[in-house]
């Protein structure tokens, strides 16, 4: 059930705070303004219960867990399915592949969260949600969205490394470049006025292509 006087349908955009909502979930209620105080979420939405592609996913999930904890993130999974659906689901796949799903996957069956998030996408389907990935920092606010196609799983590896790179950005004050990982340099802003240029110009303080991309190391 969604708790916030939000309108259903609009998509909600990178800057802006994640809609709050209460739901009914494998590991019981869950308010995300709750759930969210103090660490990073990750709640990304699959089609359907025990099909091939989101079995793999959400078992990638679930084999990542530790390491998304250990950078403070903790998991939402979603689907437009019954809670008995999922905890069938999650039995199932603890039984045949010894993968434990024990992060909260959302009973979506009045679709209230998937409309809210922006997650069903009527060329794709209007009762299964696409494979969206939405990331939230500890005060709320939506950071990266990812979209994939129903029939295309997500790519574990870049979800790991964006999530590294906003908490990087966050801690080093700085941005990053194309394909950046831990131990690239980052990029240093650029100038903003002509004093700024010349002493950018006149600096051997960072690796420079020119004055307006300059490089340095991050501690």
């Amino acid at each position: 059930m969604v708790t916030e006087n939000q309108t259903v349908g609009n998509m909600p955009r990178i800057g802006e705070k994640a809609p709050d909502f209460t739901a009914i979930t494998t590991t019981g209620p869950l308010k995300l303004s709750e759930y969210n105080k103090g660490s990073w979420v990750l709640m990304f939405s699959h089609p359907a219960d025990f099909t091939p592609v989101c079995t793999t996913e959400m078992s990638a999930f679930a084999e990542q867990k530790d390491w998304f904890a250990e950078r403070s993130t903790k998991l939402i999974g979603l689907s437009i399915d019954s809670i008995h659906s999922h905890l069938a689901w999650v039995n199932n796949v603890r039984e045949k592949t010894d993968v434990f799903m024990d992060f909260p996957i959302i009973a979506d069956l009045d679709m209230k969260v998937a409309q809210l998030y922006g997650m069903l996408h009527p060329g794709e389907s209007t009762t299964a949600a696409v494979r969206a990935v939405f990331f939230i920092d500890p005060k709320g606010t939506i950071r990266l969205i990812m979209y994939y196609p129903l029939n295309v799983g997500r790519n574990m590896d870049e979800i790991k490394r964006a999530l590294v790179a906003l908490q990087t950005a966050d801690d080093c004050k700085c941005a990053l470049p194309i394909d950046w990982r831990p131990g690239d340099q980052a990029i240093v802003p650029p100038p903003k006025t002509l004093v700024e240029m010349d002493e950018r110009i006149a600096s051997t303080e960072y690796e420079k292509v020119d004055f307006y991309l300059a490089k340095r190391n991050l501690n």
